[in-house]
């Protein structure tokens, strides 16, 4: 049983869903006809005007002129606020003023449209200048309207381009900055070392200098000859004592175990 109960709810539910989809879809397109229905009328109603405009001078050219004039500031009027109030939320009071501007104009269109049925002429051009005073008024405030806002949609764009400049003029800057590095020190050559030492080092002799401090090699007088180079004492033996300059004595030998000179031959 609970298996039917679930099916059935979800026959229902698929029901319901179609049902929900059907109706947007027959609204959606109705809305369209609508729409499509309407702009055929309106561009059929302006194409009668500008014909009756060109064909009927007189008042009846004068009435739809007015209606023209009136029909075409209203509609410029009206798709400027539709396509700048969703960028610019302030401009809901706009709208709401267009609104009222919107039923005054539609009155003025009706009374113009009841006048072009009117056989009497007379009655029409002693009419006429009221009624082409209202029209004047309503659309010089749709026009100053539109006007308005199409100023602000450009300034906000100027100001708005201005910016980006900015944050791209600091961005380009930001990434054209870089520490230059430092040159390094060339490496010295030999001939540099050689002409320029260091803080502290003598400077070399020169091959002159050096060949006056070198002893010249001469014949030897008879001391000299006879005496023979000392050779360098040689160290002294693992314990040996300092008796005399040049003389060491063992730690192990006794006071008077001195060894013996060796007799000068002279």
């Amino acid at each position: 049983m609970e298996a039917i109960w679930i099916l059935l709810l979800l026959f229902v539910l698929i029901m319901l869903l179609g049902v929900y989809a059907a109706v947007r879809t027959v609204r959606a397109a109705k809305r369209g006809i609508d729409r499509t229905v309407h702009q055929a009328r309106r561009t059929v109603e302006e194409t009668r005007l500008r014909a009756r405009q060109l064909a009927q001078p007189g008042a009846a050219g004068d009435l739809a002129q007015l209606r023209l004039s009136l029909r075409g500031s209203m509609r410029a009027t009206e798709q400027a606020l539709q396509a700048a109030a969703p960028q610019d939320r302030s401009l809901s009071e706009s709208l709401g003023l267009f609104q009222r501007l919107s039923a005054h104009g539609q009155d003025l269109d009706a009374d113009l449209k009841r006048l072009e049925q009117e056989p009497d002429k007379a009655r029409i051009a002693a009419l006429l200048p009221e009624l082409r005073q209202r029209t004047q008024r309503i659309t010089h405030s749709a026009d100053s309207l539109r006007w308005a806002v199409q100023e602000r949609t450009q300034r906000l764009a100027h100001d708005d381009l201005d910016s980006l400049g900015r944050e791209i003029e600091l961005e380009t800057g930001a990434l054209r900055h870089w520490t230059a590095a430092e040159p390094e020190a060339p490496p010295r050559t030999e001939a540099a070392r050689t002409e320029a030492p260091g803080p502290g080092a003598g400077a070399r002799p020169t091959p002159e200098a050096e060949a006056r401090l070198t002893p010249e090699p001469g014949p030897r007088t008879g001391s000299e000859a006879g005496r023979e180079p000392e050779s360098p004492p040689s160290p002294p033996a693992l314990g040996a004592t300092p008796t005399e300059p040049g003389t060491w004595q063992n730690s192990w030998q006794k006071p008077w175990q001195e060894p013996t000179r060796p007799e000068n031959p002279a």
